[in-house]
């Protein structure tokens, strides 16, 4: 297979990077704040709720959207699916920004940011933390994804030696590149569990690790559909179509097993009953299965699949489904007790909107200065930019800031 990735050049400074260079000044100016005044400066963050947005945007569900390198690992190094590797630069490009600047966002969050590195100093670790094995596996999994994405730099500055030098131990990068998410994707369940009661019945289970790692992985392939078509559109580059179909076939079968396993469990637990009561749990939890079960019903017929704007709007129903399972399980639906309650401050889904801000630019960036996305060919290029035009008048033509986190 001849993989010819090229940069794909034109204008940086274009209105819509210049917009979001306000968004990032304006979030700055909050992290700034944060780091002068203290944490209650700019959120309102509490005993009852010491996690907010930050935690459940940035982390818990900024991770899962991430996961396209690492959804996309598993299909070609895993099951030996070759004829995806020339979208796997791309995946790993959002996966870097997502994982890393959840990193960065863990020091804004923390109360006593300065004395974070304490983490990392053997005397201080309790081995049985949950918190502990997802902080040290996300910090390491940043550190391997840049590894991973290293040829593509070594090969814009022309480094050759270094890029032989790097090839030499990717495939251990490769192999821990699976090895890590797979194991923090599903410890980010296990965080519910300790909290027990506070978590709404319809979210607490026993089996909420795996829950967490299935949807995290059907996000993964949500993004790499959703960013290639975001590329195509807005890039002015030729529709993926084929890949992406073939991408989307798994989607449907990872959610048909997420919700026989969720409703199997909700009924073995006794607590399906909880959806006939009164309040808006059962409500989120109708709305989170309507998104999948569009996006099930709507990829597993193969007609539907290769049409452009069918695969805009299911990836973006997996993403916001799994978002919005996410967010139920880590902030609406979590309750700490009588006396608590929470809502983001300004200061918060500002800095929050920033981060978002800063990972879109980033990703233009380096699409545009770095060998990352392959060159399309010629033949085809008239069917390409029609089908490009009907995804963006279904409304892909700016997508929404959340799936940038990946």
């Amino acid at each position: 297979m001849n993989e010819r990735y090229r940069p794909i050049g034109g204008r940086l400074l274009t209105p819509h990077f210049y917009f979001l260079g306000v968004l990032l000044l304006i979030g700055a100016y909050f992290i700034v704040k944060r780091f002068i005044f203290g944490i209650g400066a700019v959120s309102n963050l509490s005993d009852g709720f010491p996690w907010g947005i930050w935690i459940t945007y940035d982390v818990v569900t900024g991770t899962a959207i991430a996961c396209g390198g690492y959804a996309m690992a598993i299909l070609v190094y895993v099951f030996n699916r070759g004829q995806f590797h020339p979208m796997v630069r791309a995946a790993l490009l959002t996966s870097v920004f997502g994982y890393t600047l959840a990193g960065a966002s863990i020091v804004v969050d923390v109360g006593r940011w300065w004395q974070l590195y304490n983490v990392f100093l053997p005397q201080y670790m309790n081995l049985n933390s949950v918190m502990l094995e997802v902080a040290l596996c996300v910090t390491l999994y940043t550190l391997v994804l840049w590894i991973e994405f290293s040829p593509t730099i070594l090969e814009a500055m022309r480094a050759k030696r270094w890029l032989r030098n790097v090839r030499h131990f990717l495939f251990l990068a490769v192999g821990l590149g699976i090895l890590l998410p797979t194991m923090h994707q599903s410890s980010l369940g296990s965080l519910l569990i300790i909290a027990g009661d506070k978590v709404h019945p319809l979210w607490q289970s026993n089996i909420i690790p795996l829950l967490f790692l299935l949807t995290a992985i059907t996000m993964g392939y949500a993004i790499v559909v959703f960013e290639s078509l975001y590329a195509s559109v807005n890039l002015n580059r030729p529709l993926e179509t084929p890949l992406l179909s073939k991408v989307s076939a798994v989607i449907p079968w990872l959610l048909i097993a997420y919700v026989v396993l969720r409703l199997g469990d909700l009924i073995l637990s006794g607590d399906v009953g909880y959806l006939l009561s009164w309040g808006p749990e059962p409500v989120l939890f109708l709305i989170e299965m309507a998104l999948f079960g569009y996006a099930i019903l709507t990829l597993l017929d193969q007609e539907k699949r290769v049409r452009p704007t069918v695969l805009f709007w299911t990836s973006l129903a997996a993403l916001l489904g799994g978002s919005l399972y996410r967010f139920n399980a880590f902030l609406i639906a979590f309750d700490p007790g009588a006396g608590w309650h929470y809502f983001p401050a300004v200061g918060e889904m500002m800095i929050t909107i920033g981060i978002v801000a800063f990972e879109i630019m980033a990703y233009l960036f380096f699409v545009k200065k770095l060998p990352v996305l392959i060159e399309g060919p010629d033949e085809g290029a008239g069917r390409a930019g029609a089908d490009a035009a009907a995804v963006a008048q279904a409304g892909g033509g700016y997508p929404p800031a959340a799936p940038t986190s990946a």
